[in-house]
């Protein structure tokens, strides 16, 4: 069977073939099984996407991207470099610019004003995500329920079958004994 590292890619050395069939898996057709989920999962990406453009207010989006913003390193570098410029302009003996002195009260009205504003923004965010999650999660559950009855179906064509073969079985069986008669006579 073929084998998985921690990446979540298959192992071409490990892999010898597909357990129970005669299917040898090579390291071609082993990429070409790793291109084709890839595709795959970029085909449902892209129509989730599509699906969030359409459903989506132009404002949600906009908000969806000012709390991506805000909940990335860019932001947190950007917004601790403005603090850092903030203080030394204000605290230096040397600069001629000290419109906030100790104890900064005019920077903890902006950040205040900041932290008013940018968590609503976050949580409206939080929640399109979570409905988007709830979205994949049932599609993930439609697929998984299909996939589940595809399998049932297979195991009952497959009883089916071995139910007709022990059938064939006896039945050949039962003409054994006659044909080894008739040799005899």
């Amino acid at each position: 069977m073929a084998s998985k590292n921690e990446t979540g890619k298959i192992n071409p050395e490990k892999a010898s073939g597909i357990h129970g069939f005669e299917i040898e898996l090579n390291s071609d057709r082993l990429t070409r099984i790793d291109k084709l989920v890839k595709s795959y999962e970029r085909r449902v990406t892209s129509r989730l996407d599509e699906e969030y453009e359409i459903n989506t207010k132009k404002s949600d989006r906009i908000a969806d991207k000012f709390a991506a913003f805000g909940g990335s390193w860019t932001f947190i570098i950007v917004f601790a470099l403005f603090l850092a410029v903030w203080i030394l302009i204000n605290v230096l003996p040397f600069t001629s610019l000290h419109f906030d002195p100790k104890p900064f009260i005019l920077l903890n009205l902006i950040l205040s004003f900041i932290a008013a504003f940018q968590a609503p923004i976050i949580m409206m965010s939080q929640n399109r995500q979570a409905a988007r999650d709830k979205h994949e999660s049932v599609i993930d559950f439609a697929i998984n329920y299909k996939a589940e009855q595809e399998v049932d179906d297979m195991q009952k064509h497959l009883h089916r079958m071995e139910a007709e073969i022990g059938e064939i079985k006896q039945l050949l069986a039962s003409l054994q004994p006659k044909n080894d008669e008739s040799d005899q006579n």
